[in-house]
């Protein structure tokens, strides 16, 4: 490990993400007295048009690829980055551990979460939802609480995206919703960008309902119940066998973004960069409870960071 980087790391992004670069940065500052980090997690989204792509961030921590905005913003203000793979994640629907329900499918998910869901208040509504678009699962009855992240999210892009945008996009084609809700959620529920604060509510409301990534529910996992999820295979839990071998139907890759412009004006960015994907920095993806990347992966991941480094 060095032990002479001098600098600060500016990192912004994924919630998700948060925990593995402050691990990261941690560990590079037990042994580097002039390396100093801020590292928050406001989610994917507002650390690229917040921070990232206004040029203020050194890193963008995310849970999902950059968006063809973000892009376009990005390059408006003449900043360029290189995309990195670090590790797996699944996003877990969970529910208190008392709630009467073990799988749900994508139709059902759909009814709980989608557009349409809106206007409910009861698991009934969904549940009538959810016969309506094929369903035969059996939901719980009585209100329907609902926490879970906000549009800030990547979590919340990547779920509409593995989960409901099919069922919203036949629907659309039906003539039932816009265009345009294909893309987004119901406004039912109470929005989070705190990860802890949807474990908390869900973990104390009897029969409520949240999603995250698969590392806080694991970590939570004594008071929350995961449900698994039927995407036309059968019933399958999150873990990380299954996360890491593809079986489990809402799985997700983890990204880094370094601004290639901060890697010249920043003398700490590139060693930071560097730990992160060695073997002792990359430990801290299992080691904070997601899942590694295969080898072969893991170096094309450190390939596309060299060439990045020689101007490639």
């Amino acid at each position: 490990m060095p032990t002479d980087i001098e600098g600060t790391v500016y990192v912004e992004g994924s919630s998700t993400v948060e925990p593995i670069t402050l691990a990261v940065s941690e560990d590079l500052a037990a042994t580097n007295p002039g390396f100093s980090y801020t590292v928050n997690g406001p989610g994917t989204g507002d650390g690229f048009d917040l921070f990232f792509c206004t040029g203020e961030t050194d890193v963008n921590d995310a849970s999902r690829t950059i968006d063809e905005e973000e892009v376009a913003l990005c390059q408006e203000n003449g900043v360029s980055y290189v995309e990195l793979p670090i590790g797996f994640d699944g996003i877990t629907v969970f529910t208190h551990p008392d709630t009467a329900l073990e799988c749900v499918t994508f139709e059902d998910l759909y009814a709980l979460f989608g557009p349409e869901s809106s206007e409910f208040t009861t698991w009934e509504d969904a549940q009538a939802l959810a016969a309506e678009l094929g369903s035969t699962t059996t939901f719980p009855t009585g209100p329907l609480a609902i926490t879970a992240p906000g549009d800030e999210s990547g979590t919340y892009s990547s779920f509409i995206e593995l989960v409901t945008a099919d069922v919203a996009e036949a629907r659309f084609e039906e003539g039932v919703i816009t265009e345009e809700e294909i893309e987004v959620l119901g406004t039912h529920y109470t929005p989070s960008p705190n990860d802890n604060v949807i474990v908390e509510n869900v973990s104390g409301t009897p029969n409520s309902l949240g999603f995250a990534g698969f590392s806080f529910y694991d970590s939570n996992s004594d008071v929350l119940k995961a449900l698994q999820i039927d995407a036309g295979d059968g019933c399958i839990a999150p873990s990380a066998e299954t996360i890491a071998d593809g079986s489990y139907p809402v799985s997700r890759l983890l990204y880094i973004y370094p601004s290639i412009e901060k890697m010249a004006d920043n003398p700490a960015l590139v060693p930071w960069v560097d730990f992160y994907l060695s073997d002792a920095g990359i430990a801290n993806v299992t080691e904070r409870g997601y899942v590694a990347l295969p080898a072969d992966q893991l170096a094309a991941t450190r390939s596309t960071w060299e060439s990045a480094k020689a101007g490639g």
